[in-house]
């Protein structure tokens, strides 16, 4: 079945990525962007983590396990973002959905290969400030807009190899690339004309991620895991442009230019981090697992693409994921109930971000079902996944959010030779 239409599929939705705007965080405003990717659908709604692997889903984090697909298999996943933004002085609401990530993977004996688009980080905020203060017998008032918009996509190639039953080992090569464009609007009340500061970035560049991935029975019943994913520093490099403009402002209209009064080009490099995540997990094949995984990220070497910003400093990241599956009776006929997939799972992030000396943190939880189609492997994946990142404190945002998530897995047997044409 894929055959005849992953190819037509996995066009369509890539020309869908590059149009889309996937973040309504004001956090977006730092580095690259709000990170976007956090694993599959399947993944996520287990608490993120990675260290599982099976022969009908691909599983893009760990490479090592494309070795062990049995099947050919394209999936494409997106999600409904709906974020409560809240400040010492009020709330707003906002909503975003967006594709995720697609990817095909692809079993060649002991080798699997996989490759795909992901739209990595988004940047995507409008913040509209305004302050009033009293000068003499007069009120002055200060208005301000931040806008932001963009994002960093990420084209991969991948591959895994099965040393023996128990061990395998991955890697995957990245090339990263988008641009993001920021706009900064000041106007005071008693002047004709307001002043906006226009900065784009072009970014590009390559990382690659290395894994390991080990399987063994610890009985006739129960299956160890384990994973190791290591991801070394990279760099990206950023072309900037920023053109400061004297501009016509209203609030019912978007500023005209006036008058250009500087421009200013450059280039530099943004350091990505280094990055090792190591998981463990028990279970029962085709019936239940659960497991575990911690993230160290060297996010102290992270930078801006602009460097005049005192307010914000990187330290190092680190991750805790916990989830798993259940599935009552996978191979039950007559109770459909019984074939499905229950995940669930938690996540805790200190995200290494620190603005106005407060450290940004992640909380979430997630739940969700894999529901089979028809008598076939594919399935759909459907979830919820709840969290809040941020805080109000020292003027700051707290985010309260809900992420619907959705992926489609579509499998079938490539590559057979036809006994009959």
């Amino acid at each position: 079945m894929i055959k005849r239409y992953s190819f037509v599929l996995f066009f369509l939705s890539s020309i869908y990525t590059f149009a889309q705007q996937g973040s309504s965080s004001a956090y977006s405003f730092y580095g690259i962007g709000d990170v976007r990717f956090r694993g599959n659908v399947e993944n996520r709604l287990m608490g993120g983590i990675s260290v599982f692997s099976d022969s009908i889903h691909v599983n893009i984090q760990n490479p090592a396990t494309y070795s062990g697909l049995k099947y050919s298999t394209y999936t494409v996943g997106g999600n409904t973002n709906y974020t409560r933004l809240s400040t010492l002085s009020g709330d707003e609401k906002a909503q975003r959905t967006a594709v995720g990530y697609m990817a095909v993977g692809i079993p060649v004996n002991k080798l699997g290969f996989g490759f795909g688009l992901i739209p990595y980080s988004s940047v995507g905020y409008r913040i509209r400030n305004q302050t009033t203060v009293s000068e003499g017998n007069e009120d002055v008032t200060t208005t301000r807009r931040y806008e932001g918009n963009g994002g960093l996509n990420k084209v991969f190639l991948g591959f895994g190899y099965k040393v023996n039953s128990n061990l395998s080992f991955g890697a995957d090569i990245n090339y990263n690339f988008g641009n993001i464009e920021t706009k900064n609007i000041e106007k005071i009340s008693d002047l004709q004309f307001g002043t906006q500061e226009f900065n784009t970035s072009d970014l590009s560049g390559f990382n690659i991620n290395l894994s390991a991935n080990y399987q063994r029975k610890l009985n006739s019943k129960l299956d160890l895991y384990g994973s190791v994913i290591y991801t070394p520093e990279s760099k990206l490099r950023s072309e900037n442009k920023r053109i400061i403009s004297s501009v016509l402002y209203s609030d019912i209209f978007d500023p005209q230019d006036v008058d250009q009064l500087d421009a200013v080009n450059n280039t530099n490099t943004i350091t990505l981090p280094s990055k090792l995540t190591m998981g463990i997990g028990i279970g029962q094949n085709r019936k239940w697992m659960i497991g575990s995984e911690v993230t160290f990220q060297k996010s102290s070497a992270f930078g801006n693409r602009t460097d005049d910003l005192s307010n914000v400093k990187y330290r190092d990241a680190v991750k805790y994921n916990i989830g798993g599956f259940f599935i009552p009776n996978a191979s039950a006929f007559s109770n459909y109930l019984k074939k499905i997939t229950y995940r669930g799972g938690l996540r805790y992030e200190n995200t290494g971000m620190t603005i106005n000396n407060q450290d940004i943190k992640d909380y979430a939880f997630s739940a969700g079902l894999g529901l089979p189609l028809g008598g076939a492997f594919s399935n759909i994946n459907i979830g919820v996944e709840m969290g809040k990142r941020g805080t109000t404190n020292a003027s700051l945002i707290e985010e309260n959010y809900t992420n619907l998530l959705l992926s489609l897995s579509l499998n079938d047997r490539w590559f057979i030779k036809r006994k009959y044409d």
